[in-house]
Parts: C-alpha cells; sequence; structure tokens
C-alpha cells in the first residue's frame, strides 16, 4: 500500500474517503483517484442545545468509520490522514466522543484548526485549475463554518474560517424547513454580519477570480444552470430569483429544481443565505465552482509535492506514455495545428490561451482511441478523454478535449451536443486539417500554409504543386470544404 495515499474529511454535514495512487515520473508525481466513499452523518445536526454530540449520532458516526477503517485495512498510518472539522471543533463533547471515533477507523484523527481547513481546502482546489498569475478567492461553504481564501499559485494569502454553515444557519433561521421573506432576510443579515469582520482586509487585498468549492457551490450552480436563473457561473443575481421563488414556495421541494440532490434540501435555504451574504459583503460578481476539495488537499498535502509546472502537461505526458502513443506524430500535428491557430490572430478573450493549451493537450492525444479499436477510434479518444482520470483537468476541460477529439474527423453533427462557440469551431477546423495534412505521418517542413478566418469564412492558400503531387490530400480537402458548409462555415482552398 505504499504507493497509495488516503484522506479522511470528517465534515459536519458529510464524512467523505478519499484514496490516491501515487505514480512517480521522473522527479514529479502524481496522485490518481482509485476509490471513494461518502457518508451523510449530518455531525452538525446532532449537537444539542449545550453543544454535545447527542448518542444517534455519535453512533451514526461510528457505524461510518467502521465502514471507512475496513477499506482502509492494510495502509500504513504514514500514508493516512484523517482530519475533522468545524463540530469536532465545537463540540463539548469532541474529547471524550474522539477515542471511540479513532478505534472505529483504525487511525488517528486530527482536528484541525479552522486555518488549517482553509490552507487544505485551497491546496486541494487549485489542483483542478491551472496556473494562474491572478489572485484567486475560494470559498468553502461547509456545515459547521465556511473558509475564505485568497491566493496566489500555490500560495495562501489570506486565511479565515467563519462559524457559519449551511446545516447550522438552517437550524438557526429556517426551523421544519420553513422559508419566509423575513426568515431569509434575517439569515442574510447574520451571516453578512460574520463575513463584514473579514471584508475589508480581503478587498483590500483583491482577487480576480472567485471560485466555490463544497457541495453548497456546486449544488447552487446546477440548479442555476439547470434552471435558467443564472447563464453562467454563480451570480447574484441567480440566487436572487432562487431565493424569491424559495420564499413563494415557502419551502424546498426537490421536484420543483432540476439539478438538486436529495441531500442537500435540508441545507439548501442555510447555503443560499451563506453564499448571497459573502457575495453582498465582498463585492463578487461571479463564481465558479471549483472541483477540488478538503479531502484532495490532504492527499497532496500527504504527498508533499511542490511543483510549480502545470500538473495538466505532466498529465499528458503520462498518459502518452501509458498507451505507447506515435509521439513523433502527436508532435508533428501538434506544431501544425498550433501554427494554424495562431495564423488565425483571435481576440485576446480570456478563454484564448486555454483554448490553444487544449487543442495542443488533443493534438498530443487524439489517437488515444486506437488503443481500443481502429474503426470510430476517435469516439474512443473523446471518451477517455472525458472520463478518464486525469489529475490537473477539470470536467469543463476534459469536455473540451472530447469535443476536439471526437471532430477532428468524421463529419460535424455529432459535436453539436457541445455548443461550441465560433472560437471553439476554429480551434477544430486547425485539429482536423493537421491531421488530413499529416496524413503520410511525415513533417511538412517549411510548406508555406495560411490560415485566416471572418465570420464564418476560412481560407486555406496552399501552394499549387505540393497538391499536384499529393492527389489524395487535396481530394480530402474538397471534401473537409463539403462537410464545413454544412456545419454553417464556407472552407475555401486557395491553391497558390
Amino acid at each position: 500500500m505504499d504507493n497509495r495515499l488516503a484522506s479522511i474529511d470528517l465534515g459536519s454535514n458529510t464524512f467523505r474517503l478519499s484514496i490516491g495512487r501515487i505514480v512517480r515520473h521522473g522527479d514529479t508525481a502524481q496522485i490518481y483517484a482509485e476509490d471513494k466513499l461518502r457518508e451523510l452523518v449530518a455531525l452538525a445536526n446532532g449537537l444539542d442545545e449545550h453543544k454535545r454530540i447527542n448518542a444517534a449520532t455519535m453512533e451514526q458516526a461510528l457505524a461510518a468509520l467502521r465502514r471507512f477503517g475496513e477499506r482502509l485495512q492494510g495502509f500504513s498510518p504514514a500514508n493516512v490522514r484523517a482530519v475533522a472539522t468545524n463540530t469536532f471543533r465545537v463540540a463539548r463533547n469532541a474529547a471524550e466522543f474522539l477515542p471511540a471515533a479513532e478505534r472505529a477507523l483504525g487511525f488517528p484523527i486530527e482536528i484541525i484548526s479552522g486555518q488549517e481547513e482553509a490552507r487544505l481546502i485551497y491546496l486541494g482546489v487549485i489542483q483542478d485549475l491551472p496556473p494562474s498569475s491572478q489572485r484567486r478567492l475560494v470559498i468553502d461553504i461547509g456545515g459547521g463554518s465556511t473558509e475564505f481564501v485568497i491566493g496566489l499559485g500555490d500560495h495562501p494569502l489570506e486565511l479565515a474560517s467563519l462559524e457559519l454553515g449551511c446545516t447550522t444557519l438552517t437550524r438557526q433561521f429556517f426551523p421544519q424547513g420553513r422559508i419566509t421573506a423575513a426568515r431569509m432576510s434575517q439569515a442574510i443579515l447574520a451571516a453578512r454580519g460574520a463575513i463584514e469582520t473579514i471584508a475589508s482586509r480581503y478587498r483590500s487585498t483583491g482577487w480576480q477570480e472567485a471560485y466555490g468549492s463544497s457541495g453548497t457551490a456546486k449544488g447552487l450552480l446546477a440548479i442555476l444552470l439547470e434552471n435558467g436563473l443564472s447563464p453562467r457561473d454563480i451570480t447574484l443575481e441567480g440566487m436572487e430569483r432562487l431565493r424569491a421563488a424559495l420564499v413563494s414556495a415557502g419551502e424546498v421541494r426537490l421536484h420543483d429544481w432540476a439539478g438538486l440532490k436529495p441531500e442537500r434540501v435540508p441545507v439548501l435555504p442555510g447555503g443560499l443565505a451563506i453564499m448571497i451574504a459573502a457575495f453582498q459583503e465582498l463585492g463578487i460578481e461571479r463564481m465558479r465552482a471549483g472541483d477540488g476539495a478538503l479531502r484532495i488537499g490532504v492527499l497532496h498535502d500527504l504527498l508533499g509535492r511542490d511543483s510549480h509546472q502545470d500538473r495538466r502537461d505532466e498529465t499528458v505526458r503520462q498518459i502518452r506514455g501509458r498507451y505507447q502513443l506515435d509521439t513523433a506524430q502527436a508532435g508533428f500535428v501538434r506544431t501544425l495545428a498550433l501554427r494554424l491557430f495562431d495564423q488565425l490572430g483571435l481576440a485576446a478573450e480570456p478563454d484564448t490561451p486555454e483554448l490553444r493549451r487544449a487543442l495542443a493537450w488533443t493534438a498530443e492525444l487524439h489517437e488515444i482511441g486506437l488503443v481500443i479499436a481502429r474503426d470510430d477510434y476517435h469516439k474512443h479518444s473523446a471518451y477517455i478523454l472525458e472520463h478518464a482520470d486525469m489529475p490537473g483537468f477539470s470536467r469543463d476541460d476534459q469536455r473540451l478535449l472530447a469535443f476536439l477529439a471526437l471532430g477532428h474527423q468524421g463529419r460535424l453533427a455529432k459535436v453539436r451536443c457541445y455548443a461550441p462557440d465560433r472560437a471553439r469551431w476554429l480551434a477544430l477546423c486547425c485539429l482536423r486539417l493537421a491531421v488530413l495534412l499529416l496524413r503520410r505521418r511525415e513533417p511538412l517542413g517549411a510548406l508555406p500554409l495560411t490560415l485566416q478566418a471572418w465570420d464564418q469564412l476560412i481560407t486555406l492558400e496552399i501552394p499549387a504543386h505540393w497538391l499536384a503531387t499529393r492527389p489524395l490530400s487535396g481530394l480530402q480537402l474538397k471534401k473537409e470544404a463539403t462537410i464545413w458548409r454544412k456545419a454553417g462555415f464556407v472552407l475555401d482552398i486557395i491553391e497558390r
């Protein structure tokens, strides 16, 4: 088990176990998710008026820990870290409960401070984000506390943990799940009062990107997007619409909301109130959901990895080697695809550099589906890239790779489900042309090619003498023009 690490996050609402496998490549190491378990314990709900965890909740927690302990048999204690968060911090009988919890789990349990929880959350979140020179705000709304972190790269600049959780706030302001306008306003004001203690410092430090981790942020994003309350990301306007609808209904009804998971129903009002308060008090305009979390941060803290490289580059290198891809051909396609992409001179939008990176990674991995079958290998490539465990890549990253891989050959109707914008269509065109022109699997050298685009018109200038000796390539380019016409673009092949 020495090449495996395990983290246990004993949260105020949910207990989680994550097991990762260490894969080393030279001087670097990656963690690949191997297994995970999740138990809804609602520990914070088990606190009585004296802040003592009641017997029924303790027994439920011990049962969950025994199941985790069975899965961890054979692990070295050095490779396991169990951390307990806010409810353990505030429970007056935590010291009595802890020995029984450690016996059930079979490993020591560390009750971490709010600051340490915030640090580990940030470490977990950035694992699935690309490197950036911008400051990032991360907010994690848990069952009993909320952590606020501003970081730059791998380094947290501001850390704070407030006793403000979705479970505790729901219990305080929405008993029996009843929601009124007055109760929602009171809950938001209470949350704003707590956040106000750090607001000035955080606004002074500043950030350029905001991310929400934990189930609350992901749950809110799913509800806002799937019910048309927000076109993209978590926004104050979208949350206000949700707030109004919940007040009108007087309760959270599972069947009313697409994207709402059953376990989030009891704590949605409190989580929504905290998130609205954070937006109002800190002046947040929009927030994305981060895939990482406390348990991921614990795994990487165990590994002790300190790397400033883009984790995704390392992941692509490892996949390329694992599947024994034709690295020479992958390099030819990558070089030509990027050369064509750069000629397009796309507007300097925030997503353009990421699109270019995705094009490069897909060019290197577009033939991965050949390990399954030659026929329809592009479909196999897309499936692998969308569903494989790829450390450093978010789900959105992998969907973009899958779009490019699926569309790199064949008809284009099949990729419309990804709803690509113009820039992504053009990136796909670069990949398709690179694969087409490099069918002989040899470099083109200094062959002069020029790719340009205006609205829906794409032009490729190519030497006539080169095409004259390559009738297959000429035929394929004509077919390519027909394919793009059906997709709403005009691909004009100009022979010079």
